[in-house]
């Protein structure tokens, strides 16, 4: 609950309850955790004003529950949390979500035939909340926020003049059907078949039959983020409402090529992706996090520019926390909670970056990094830019204030933190060091900003490693964007001063 001081612009609206109008109110908080007595001054439809003994108070509406003689007329109107946009995930995420925001909070929550989730307080059964999801393509929900239709968008994508709340991630994977000898797939392959520039699986190392591309209508989620990985729309030949009648198409046809929801794949087989190095790119929960699986498909709510209700406020908070993250994961999506994962269970990408390592990588740059790896731990929260700028993108921001909160609670207690930067292969390699340390130290900079009450000596070493650790190959631009993070890594504390110098 917030109580507001009084100010001229807030008075100006209130509607005064003056004379024997006015009367004793109890605003309670729904919590239960706080109780004000006084005399109601106005109401708004939006705020109560109240007299008491802290003096004249201005209180959110939505936040509490109004006891008294002058309440029945005064009674807050239920507020409506209309979500749409991407179909699959809405049905899949929302209803649960919102029951465990109530069951959080301690609120009743019923759904109606009319498919809306009422949310109302336990004690007195006032309807405080309607939750409703409502499945529409990109360009509508847009519309439908901007027009103060809906208050969220569920999306997998992200808007240049709306925010943006990362919810959770999915993995999108190539599936064939069962009976398909094809393996594996590059990313290189993969786009050309994409494109429509393969018409025959013998191109792409397959059998001599004709390869049917399968898909979603260009306007959904999946279909939109593989354009624009793209950079042009997917040439699909036979195309599909949904994600699961794909899958079951996909799994009849032998010669049938899609690209789906990891967690919808049905009876069709996963295809395993690999770089045009031959790197294989796995859809581990951690890689799916990190982002270092280039199919990764995060999934946003966006938010208009205007103040959302109360309960849509809280509800967006109760999305970072664990029970929403459990959430998340039972309905089969990745969740965005933090993942540990030992460096000595790496041993992929050691391989990778000494096959990878260009003639200007050292075999002292390797012994380098290879001493900080040893005995450290990387944590899933990894950061990029967006292209050609020095901003983080929308899912690095949320790894950011996810960080920010566990600094907060000291969530890292015994262990030292190492931002370690890296960068692609391309350019000079002294030059590309000395670049991803400058990311690294961007990174830091914005943590501090966004944990500024977070001692100095909890905060991260930044250290940097150029091009010693590809990810991926070098040749694509969406390997060298793989290439250019920021990784967090976890020492035992005791190690700290042990830890090797970037100089």
């Amino acid at each position: 609950m917030r109580f507001r001081s009084c100010c001229a612009a807030v008075l100006a609206v209130l509607v005064p309850l003056g004379g024997a109008a006015a009367q004793d109110v109890t605003l309670t908080a729904r919590d239960g955790g706080l109780a004000l007595t006084g005399t109601l001054q106005g109401w708004d439809g939006e705020f109560y004003r109240i007299d008491t003994s802290y003096g004249l108070l201005t209180v959110d509406g939505q936040g509490v529950i109004c006891e008294g003689p002058a309440c029945p007329d005064l009674i807050a109107p239920k507020i409506p949390v209309r979500i749409v946009g991407e179909g699959e995930a809405g049905k899949a995420l929302v209803a649960p979500l919102v029951a465990a925001f109530a069951q959080a909070r301690g609120l009743r929550h019923d759904t109606g035939a009319d498919g809306l989730i009422r949310l109302s307080d336990a004690g007195s059964g006032q309807v405080l909340a309607e939750f409703g999801f409502a499945a529409m393509p990109q360009e509508a929900a847009r519309a439908a926020l901007i027009s103060g239709r809906a208050e969220l968008i569920l999306s997998a994508g992200t808007e240049p003049d709306l925010g943006a709340r990362p919810l959770a991630l999915d993995a999108l994977v190539p599936v064939v059907a069962a009976d398909n000898p094809v393996a594996q797939i590059s990313t290189a392959d993969l786009a050309r078949a994409l494109s429509g520039e393969v018409g025959n699986w013998a191109e792409i190392g397959g059998p001599d039959m004709p390869l049917v591309l399968h898909g979603l209508a260009a306007g959904t989620g999946v279909q939109r983020a593989l354009a624009d990985r793209l950079g042009r729309d997917v040439a699909v030949a036979e195309e599909h409402p949904d994600l699961a009648s794909l899958a079951a198409a996909v799994a009849r046809d032998p010669w049938a090529l899609a690209v789906t929801g990891r967690a919808m794949a049905g009876a069709a087989k996963p295809v395993t992706l690999t770089d045009r190095c031959g790197f294989p790119l796995l859809p581990t929960t951690l890689a799916v996090k990190a982002e270092d699986y280039p199919l990764s498909l995060p999934l946003y709510l966006l938010t208009p520019r205007r103040r959302l209700p109360l309960m849509a406020r809280e509800f967006l908070e109760f999305l970072a926390l664990p029970q929403a993250q459990a959430v998340i994961a039972a309905a089969g999506y990745v969740d965005r909670a933090p993942e540990v994962q030992p460096m000595t269970a790496d041993g992929l990408r050691l391989i990778n970056a000494i096959q990878g390592a260009g003639e200007e990588t050292t075999l002292a740059d390797l012994k380098r990094l290879v001493d900080v790896m040893d005995g450290a731990d990387r944590l899933s929260l990894t950061f990029r830019f967006e292209d050609g700028s020095s901003t983080l993108d929308a899912q690095s921001q949320g790894n950011l204030a996810d960080l920010a909160r566990l600094l907060e609670v000291d969530g890292f207690k015994g262990q030292s933190l190492i931002l370690a930067g890296f960068s692609d292969g391309s350019g000079a390699a002294a030059d590309n060091l000395a670049l991803s340390g400058e990311r690294a130290g961007a990174v830091l900079a914005a943590l501090r900003a966004a944990a500024p009450g977070v001692d100095a000596a909890r905060l991260p070493q930044v250290m940097a490693f150029g091009e010693a650790l590809p990810m991926a190959c070098d040749e694509t631009a969406a390997g060298r964007r793989l290439n250019r993070r920021v990784e967090l890594w976890l020492r035992p504390d005791f190690a700290r001063s042990d830890v090797p110098s970037a100089d």
